[in-house]
């Protein structure tokens, strides 16, 4: 049976709190993900190829991934 964290963590991208606002909010409109705002940081949930095409167009944005 999968670990429910790797799963998680396939699935789930936590952006840190000193990302650009601008930028979170653009990616429901280029990706097929969900953006949730919480306190300072921002979740973004999709699938895990969704997840993977967010977490190379952040990059190429400067942000980086804990």
């Amino acid at each position: 049976m999968a670990d429910p964290a790797s799963l998680r963590d396939s699935t789930q991208i936590v952006l840190p709190p000193d990302t650009p606002d601008g930028l979170h909010r653009d990616l429901e409109s280029e990706f097929p993900v969900t953006v949730t705002d919480e306190e300072a940081t921002a979740r973004i949930i999709g699938s895990p190829l969704a997840i993977k095409d967010v977490s190379q167009y952040l990059a190429r944005h400067g942000v980086a991934i804990p």
